[in-house]
């Protein structure tokens, strides 16, 4: 946890050319090539790379085998949701601090592990772990 933790009070970063292209122009990372789609934390909470914005708390993440790091929860307030409008059907989840990209949600059946029926696959490019106490915020699912 120590090597992909960010210290207590991170706010935000400069980006790197890869995390401007997924947070700014809503790239997306290859299936399995990020650092926090395996990595499951005891403690401490994902935030957004850009503004720092609390997104996830550890005890969200879950493996859903899809390729991405999978969550099904967020604090509140810390997430909008919109329709794609590229026909695809999905519902983008962008940060509600800086509108940055993170990725999809998806509803569907529950997965092991899960506590809700979504599943926010996100760019782990797109969040930092920070191993610290997370907000005390409520945890909740998205309306799509």
């Amino acid at each position: 946890e120590v090597q992909l933790a960010a210290p207590a009070g991170f706010a935000g970063k400069a980006l790197t050319e890869e995390e401007s292209e997924i947070l700014e122009k809503k790239g997306t990372e290859m299936a399995g090539s990020g650092e926090y789609n395996k990595f499951q934390p005891s403690q401490g909470y994902f935030a957004c790379r850009k503004c720092g914005k609390p997104i996830y708390s550890y005890a969200a993440k879950f493996e859903s085998g899809c390729g991405w790091p999978a969550f099904d929860k967020c604090y509140e307030g810390s997430i909008v949701a919109r329709a794609e409008d590229d026909g695809t059907g999905r519902t983008e989840i962008t940060c509600a601090g800086c509108e940055g990209h993170l990725g999809h949600v998806f509803v569907e059946g529950a997965h092991g592990g899960a506590r809700s029926d979504q599943r926010h696959c996100a760019n782990s490019r797109a969040l930092q772990y920070v191993k610290a106490a997370p907000p005390a915020a409520a945890e909740v699912t998205l309306p799509v």
